[in-house]
């Protein structure tokens, strides 16, 4: 069970990278302003039809790129090829690995693969920490999907893992099965997965749960701050916020 790095406890982590102003989020540029103002950042994963770990948050292209169908539909060539909107290309872990080469904390969300958060997950867990066990600098690894973390435990034992939790609330997650909505919000599988950290939905930091995850000595991180007002309120119940929008 490896602590989290104290870098992730301060300063801020940028959400998606320093984004905004004509910088895309997850892009090169936005890990790029990131470094440069000393911020973590925080990157989403998506595996690519050819099994590579893409840095992209949507399912669905549609959004930052104007293409149709998901992530999972393309191979990784066909992605590199689709340009975001300030014209970069979609980046690889791979890459942005050699770009942020311990600069600043890196904490990567690995997203669903399973659809129900479920256990049909393996082939993205693998290459990412595949690419991750060489990497040199603070980094942890977290996700919605404690199955995801399962299988980072087996392929990567060494490396710091994380649940990102929420309240599942029904209005929000309309597709998530409710009985698996209502176990996931209790927090199940911290322990069990090895995680040292979580980072919590902000606006719910005052579950019981989460709080005694805090007082046991377990970090708690938080998303997604967006003001000033919102990180000053958070911090009362957190360790660290995860922001966008404006510069803390």
């Amino acid at each position: 069970m490896p602590d989290l790095h104290p870098a992730f406890l301060h300063p801020p982590i940028a959400h998606r990278g320093l984004h905004g102003g004509g910088i895309t989020e997850n892009s090169h540029a936005a890990f790029a302003a990131a470094i440069t103002h000393g911020y973590g950042i925080e990157l989403d994963i998506q595996l690519s039809r050819d099994g590579e770990a893409v840095v992209f948050h949507d399912y669905d292209l549609a959004r930052l790129t104007g293409a149709k169908g998901a992530v999972r539909q393309r191979d990784m060539a066909e992605l590199a090829g689709l340009a975001l909107p300030d014209g970069s290309a979609i980046p690889t872990l791979g890459a942005v690995l050699e770009q942020v080469a311990g600069q600043v904390a890196l904490l990567v969300e690995i997203k669903d693969q399973d659809g129900a958060m479920g256990a049909d997950v393996g082939p993205l867990e693998a290459r990412v920490a595949e690419l991750l066990k060489q990497y040199d600098g603070p980094l942890a690894v977290m996700s919605l999907n404690p199955h995801a973390i399962y299988q980072m435990q087996t392929h990567a034992p060494k490396i710091t893992r994380g649940l990102v939790t929420c309240p599942f609330a029904r209005e929000v997650w309309q597709l998530l099965p409710r009985r698996r909505a209502e176990e996931l919000a209790g927090i199940p599988d911290f322990t069990a997965t090895g995680a040292s950290f979580i980072s919590h939905q902000f606006k719910s930091l005052d579950m019981p749960r989460v709080q005694q995850i805090r007082q046991q000595g377990n970090p708690v991180l938080c998303w997604t701050i967006k003001s000033a007002e919102d990180a000053q309120e958070a911090r009362h119940l957190s360790d660290n916020i995860t922001f966008e929008g404006y510069l803390p």
